[in-house]
């Protein structure tokens, strides 16, 4: 043993001065051209951003907040996700323990006959063994090190899936809820089309029936009626498939869905400012999770080049040997400590073929970060001119539907005053239709843009619940 003891002090030292190096690369975040504003944005870009808003005060209808509450907790992609996460969480943990020594022991128990011919010969009798075992890989080279960085940079990568998933599963509650108050809209301008259409129709056929209509008015009203009809079991099923698909992200079995305000009554924010483009490298839970696999990558690499290196190990036995276990850890008493070098010398090339895909995987996952960061600008850009564009188009349908009304009413007048026939009410009525519905559509573009930009955005969107509902005011 105190042969063995500087022997063993050496290589302590040794794998202490050189576990302050570790092979590989470190990394560094790549440098990515950010532009000073987005693409097609009149504002010019300042630090307050639209994101920094809490979700529960971009949507001010209380049964949207409630339903999104209820997709946190209950929604099928979160809980995969945050099983994922555990999942991840563990797998880093695997990669920790690999600081440590390992420890185990063995124990057994025979009965053995030895032969004629042994030294000491025709011998039957028990044996008993115990033994406790060590074994610590010492990270010379920094190998432990490079696998803790890259699992370490997984699990991270797996919490921004997580708030990834989170924040694409809020949008699409929020986009599907306004989709369904669309039609909702549509199929009460249906219903109320059909109404108008169903009392000319009555009219012309009373009118028929007296000789004081002509076939044709009377069929073509009849033709405009089953048109206007038709709309409305179409309408229906889709606001069933919608419903569908808005407690399927929410959890629970098909059902009706609650509904709050109207569509023209949701709340619209007055300014929406984007931030800066540079922010979306740490606010974009892609972006970050893209980051955190270039991360895990690198590391890679240094594990690949860390397998060209002998590992240094030590091991160690205690433990007892013999007839009984009166004797097992007195005279029976055994030890032994070592320390092992395990090298390559040839391997036909495939050392380098590892770090050759280590390598490649790190390029892969660089111009994935790349992309998910142009992807991200992208998006934001997109929104931005959407919102504009949207703002100026619903306002131009809105004097579409206006004008159309008046021309309803002036053609009506005309017609009661036998200026002329009921013709003209009619192709008004035709076109009130189709630009009602398109004024509704265009309000949900409006408002499920507002959603995508601020998902562009990396928005505020976290696990904190939000703040209760205030209360009612007291009735003196």
């Amino acid at each position: 043993m105190k042969r063995l003891a500087p022997a063993f002090a050496f290589a302590l030292a040794a794998a202490g001065a050189l576990g302050g190096c570790a092979v590989g690369p470190n990394y560094q975040r790549p440098v990515l051209p950010a532009p000073e504003n987005f693409y097609g944005s009149s504002r010019p870009a300042s630090d307050a951003s639209f994101a920094d808003t809490q979700w529960w005060d971009v949507f001010a209808d209380p049964v949207l907040r409630s339903l999104v509450e209820e997709a946190l907790r209950n929604g099928y992609d979160v809980r995969l996700a945050a099983a994922r996460v555990e999942e991840s969480r563990a797998r880093y943990g695997i990669a920790s323990s690999l600081y440590y020594p390992d420890l185990g022991y063995s124990a057994g128990l025979s009965r053995v006959h030895t032969s004629a011919y042994s030294v000491p010969g025709n011998v039957t009798g028990n044996q008993v063994t115990a033994n406790a075992l060590v074994s610590w890989e010492l990270d010379v080279w920094g190998r432990v090190r490079r696998l803790n960085e890259a699992a370490r940079a997984q699990y991270l990568a797996t919490e921004e899936g997580r708030r990834a998933v989170v924040l694409s599963l809020v949008a699409d509650v929020a986009s599907a809820y306004f989709d369904l108050r669309d039609l909702d809209a549509e199929l009460e301008i249906s219903r109320r089309t059909r109404a108008t259409f169903q009392d000319t129709y009555d009219l012309f056929s009373r009118r028929l029936a007296g000789g004081a209509a002509s076939a044709l008015e009377t069929a073509r009203a009849e033709a405009l009626l089953d048109n206007a009809s038709a709309q409305i079991p179409a309408l229906e099923q889709r606001i069933v498939a919608r419903e569908n698909q808005i407690t399927l992200l929410l959890g629970r079995s098909p059902g009706p869905v609650p509904r709050g305000a109207a569509l023209t009554e949701q709340a619209m924010p007055p300014v929406v400012p984007a931030g800066l483009p540079s922010a979306l490298l740490l606010r974009r839970p892609d972006v970050r999770a893209a980051e955190q696999s270039l991360v895990a990558a690198n590391a890679n690499v240094g594990v690949a080049r860390a397998a060209f290196y002998p590992t240094l190990s030590i091991t160690g036995l205690f433990g007892g040997l013999s007839t009984g276990l009166q004797d097992l850890f007195a005279a029976g008493r055994t030890w032994s400590i070592g320390a092992g070098l395990l090298g390559p010398l040839f391997a036909g090339g495939s050392l380098r073929a590892q770090e050759r895909i280590a390598r490649a995987q790190f390029d892969q996952a660089r111009v994935a970060y790349e992309q998910a960061f142009t992807r991200a600008l992208g998006e934001v850009s997109s929104d931005l001119v959407a919102i504009e564009k949207l703002a100026a188009e619903e306002t131009e349908r809105e004097r579409s539907v206006h004008a159309t009304r008046e021309a309803v009413r002036l053609a009506t007048l005309r017609y009661e005053s036998g200026l002329s026939a009921y013709f003209e009410v009619l192709d008004a009525l035709q076109l009130l239709l189709p630009a009602e519905t398109a004024l509704v559509q265009t309000r949900r573009d409006r408002l499920t843009a507002f959603v995508s930009f601020y998902r562009a955005l990396g928005g505020g969107w976290n696990d904190a619940p939000p703040p209760p509902p205030p209360a009612p005011p007291a009735h003196l």
